[in-house]
């Protein structure tokens, strides 16, 4: 059986390798929009259980006062707290974009242990007012080295910032985003002072860590009970609500890019069903032959399954190979876009599943169709 399966699969050499191209082709496709899916989940599923963010109730855009600090310190069951704020600006022109924080570098470090620096270049960062701390990825991108200049101008907050490079950091775990740049919120702030008073000593998030997760709940209300019907309400959430809070701002992107991918699947589907549906009306004749030799129904079934199995698999493996350069290449180019670009395990097995479950949907209707044609009709179209 497997040989005819294998001869058959091959007698159309030209149509089956276009087959199993397209297959190829939609098998990545599928496993790319997936990772980049998983991309966009992977500052949620890489945050810190112990870790609270307090912003403003309103919105992450409305800023809160400095003079909340020493009071969410305060709060029994914190062991610390930092504060800082997105930067935004920009560096050379728009095109060169990744993530600027001011922070309060300290207790940020401290409360961050996945970003590991060395003692001697962590010790010259906190003691440069203007030393900033950028990752492993986005020094190579730029080529930066320690002791580099780095203007910044500021759009969010105006004005001409000039950073010096002084530590690089690794990250501890595979979900670290090495493509962050963080300095000193005191710089940011004394420029404030000068050009825009309105707008210093203002934050635009704290940061809490806590002894336990168990105690994310009470703490978070704690921490906003103390500023209900102030100027500046707070909502404070764990680190991965926060995030998500940030996915969800693209709800929509993420469901179009979900449909898309499903709906390559099902191109293919139609496209491997044609094929095998004309394969099927061939054959009808040679179907015939094989049932007065005493082939069953089944095993004229099982013929066909085999051929859309055997070109659904080529197709599979083929598209799950190309997958991982594609990936490389789509790290190189959005990698600073995105914390990590992760292509798992479980997004090739779903993909080499997809292509699969196509061949074997892509079957039934023809197998069907060879199991009931009957000897004398076959054998009269025939010619």
């Amino acid at each position: 059986m497997f040989k005819l399966t294998w001869r058959n699969t091959l007698r159309h050499p030209l149509r089956s390798g276009l087959t199993v191209v397209g297959m190829a082709v939609a098998v990545l496709a599928f496993t790319l929009l997936k990772t980049m899916v998983a991309a966009w989940y992977a500052g949620v599923s890489g945050a810190s259980p112990v870790r609270l963010v307090t912003r403003s109730a309103i919105s992450l855009m409305f800023r809160l006062p400095l003079a909340y600090f020493p009071k969410i310190q305060g709060v029994n069951g914190i062991e610390a707290v930092t504060y800082g704020m997105w930067f935004g600006g920009t560096y050379i022109d728009e095109r060169h974009f990744f993530p600027r924080f001011a922070v309060y570098l300290p207790r940020y470090l401290e409360i961050f242990p996945e970003f590991v620096i060395p003692e001697d270049q962590k010790l010259a960062l906190l003691q440069d007012r203007r030393g900033c701390a950028a990752g492993r990825t986005l020094a190579e991108r730029y080529q930066w080295r320690l002791g580099d200049a780095i203007v910044l101008k500021g759009t969010i907050y105006p004005g001409e910032y000039r950073l010096i490079l002084r530590a690089i950091y690794t990250g501890r775990d595979s979900t670290t985003d090495e493509g962050r740049l963080f300095f000193h919120w005191d710089y940011v702030n004394e420029t404030m002072k000068k050009t825009n008073p309105e707008r210093a000593d203002q934050v635009g998030w704290f940061l809490s860590r806590i002894a336990s997760p168990d105690q994310t709940a009470a703490i978070s209300a704690q921490i906003d009970g103390m500023f209900k019907n102030s100027l500046a309400e707070t909502l404070t959430e764990n680190e991965a609500a926060f995030a998500m809070g940030f996915v969800s701002m693209t709800e929509a992107i993420l469901l179009a890019i979900q449909v898309v991918s499903w709906v390559v699947i099902g191109v293919i589907l139609v496209l491997l069903a044609n094929t095998m549906a004309m394969s099927a009306r061939e054959r009808q004749g040679e179907y015939a032959v094989l049932k007065t030799m005493g082939f069953r129904p089944r095993h004229l079934a099982g013929l066909i399954l085999g051929e859309s199995l055997l070109l659904a698999l080529a197709g599979g493996v083929l598209g799950v190979l190309l997958t991982f350069p594609a990936v490389e290449v789509f790290r190189s180019q959005l990698g600073h876009y995105f914390r990590v670009f992760p292509l798992t395990r479980a997004t090739l097995a779903l993909g080499l599943g997809a292509a699969l479950a196509v061949g074997v949907l892509a079957s039934l209707l023809p197998a069907w169709r060879a199991a009931r044609v009957g000897i004398a009709e076959a054998l009269r179209k025939v010619g």
